[in-house]
């Protein structure tokens, strides 16, 4: 992808807020925020190394 074909509104992803200590109950929960807080963190890395891909310099 060429820098002319990047979209002007293509900021880079956010990275999902850690759980506090207090919102985990420690009971077991499926799925725990602990839980749904690594796949988010999966889908964001996956997500961050696309936005990479797309804004990083070519032909070097």
């Amino acid at each position: 992808m060429t820098a002319s074909t990047i979209p002007d509104d293509d900021p880079p992803p956010i990275p999902p807020e850690r759980p506090a200590p207090d919102e985990c109950c420690n009971s077991g929960c499926i799925p725990c925020v602990y839980d749904m807080y690594d796949e988010a963190m999966d889908r964001y890395r996956e997500a961050l190394k696309a936005w990479r891909a797309r804004h990083e310099p070519h032909g070097n």
